[in-house]
């Protein structure tokens, strides 16, 4: 592996965070740009690159920070109260380069050996299929919501393992260049419209088999390359940490739509009751109380999840099921009191919350696409963490 020592020297989660609110002005000020954009401009990547976000929970041994989960939840939130594009990409790209260490230590150097600044995009949904060929596998599919794929170097792709009759032996990721895979010009939405979540196509593309790893020993805590990092970070349940992982921008995006509208609150006064302020309305008051509140819940719910994942990781990785499923309900309860604040703040700006310079609306709009997410989605969060409360089987691997 290239040794060459990092450029930016690791500060502690402190000044990681300071640098990301420092830097959230500069981002939001480019928000609508990047909305239109569909991507994130090339000068926001450059500029968390050079203040080093995206290294937060990278491995130290591939020129990472290596830090934990409370670091990854608040650098995230800080980013996102100024853009929730750049918060959102941000969040998962951090959490690609964690489950980068969890690869085998050749497909750790083959990523990070020429640039430890190489960034990652990843679809881990099995929507692809393998099967053995060469030296490894060949792959194929179509992965969409590839976030940050159009400024990523390699991509992490799950897919169906299929044995010589067509039937599934196992379920896993692929390592592959992002050259030698397709990234369609097709994300067009109204949510999170400037993450570039393009989708992408693989068509027979080799695999080397040190660049896959196995889902069924992924969450079985059974990891190529875990084992080669100091402390416990890397010995985290796999589903627990892809699933907070998500939550940290709708926290910082929900926080930004209440800051706005202090913002701008003090000057609006409604015509329809005799031109009284609307900051003197006790109806303000409570509605301003309660979004704030909602976040502040969310928050605590991600931060015990964080707890709960470092404990386990302490111990190995062994989580009860119970936590599991309780780790993925706090997740999407988490977004949906987000969503719930940011769609106060945005009903309370009256007419003037639909113009597109209102960030406001671009808020509720991102929040909402949140909790659109797969592992996200509250109802089947519920039924997953009522079945589990129950005692009845959770009726889902994916914990």
């Amino acid at each position: 592996m290239n040794t060459q020592p990092a450029p930016i020297q690791a500060p502690d989660a402190v000044s990681a965070i300071a640098a990301a609110r420092t830097l959230a002005p500069t981002l939001r000020d480019r928000a609508a740009e990047t909305d239109a954009l569909r991507r994130l401009p090339e000068e926001n990547v450059a500029d968390m690159r050079a203040a080093g976000l995206f290294r937060v929970i990278q491995p130290a041994r591939c020129g990472g920070w290596q830090m934990d989960f409370h670091a990854h939840l608040d650098v995230v939130e800080e980013i996102s109260a100024g853009c929730g594009a750049s918060g959102w990409c941000l969040g998962v790209l951090q959490i690609h380069s964690w489950v980068a260490g969890l690869l085998s230590q050749q497909a750790q150097d083959d990523i990070y050996g020429a640039d430890q600044d190489t960034l990652i995009v990843a679809v881990l949904n099995a929507r692809g299929e393998a099967v053995r060929g060469g030296n490894g596998y060949r792959v194929s599919g179509f992965w969409p919501f590839g976030s940050g794929s159009e400024h990523s170097q390699w991509a992490i792709l799950g897919a169906r393992v299929l044995d010589e009759d067509g039937e599934v032996a196992d379920e896993g990721c692929f390592l592959i260049p992002t050259s030698e895979i397709e990234i369609k010009d097709d994300w067009r939405v109204v949510g999170l419209r400037g993450t570039g979540s393009c989708s992408l196509v693989a068509n027979n593309v080799d695999v080397p088999a040190h660049r896959f790893i196995s889902f069924i020993d992924g969450r079985a805590g059974k990891t190529p390359g875990g084992h080669l990092h100091d402390g416990t970070l890397y010995k985290a349940p796999l589903a627990p940490s892809l699933a907070i992982a998500l939550c940290g921008p709708a926290v910082g995006i929900a926080e930004g739509a209440i800051n706005d509208f202090i913002g701008y609150v003090a000057g609006r006064t409604n015509p329809q009751l005799r031109g009284a302020t609307q900051i003197d309305s006790p109806l303000t008051h409570q509605m301003v109380a309660e979004a704030k509140a909602q976040v502040d819940a969310a928050r605590m719910l991600l931060h015990r999840a964080a707890d709960d994942i470092h404990e386990a990781a302490e111990n190995g990785g062994e989580m009860p099921v119970e936590i599991r499923a309780r780790i993925r309900m706090d997740s999407a309860y988490a977004v949906r009191l987000c969503m719930e604040a940011g769609e106060a703040m945005f009903l309370a700006s009256g007419g003037s919350g639909l113009a597109e310079s209102n960030p406001v609306q671009r808020a509720w709009r991102d929040l909402h696409a949140i909790n659109q997410h797969a592992l996200l989605q509250l109802p089947t969060n519920a039924e997953i963490y009522g079945r589990t409360i129950l005692g009845l089987d959770p009726g889902s691997d994916i914990l």
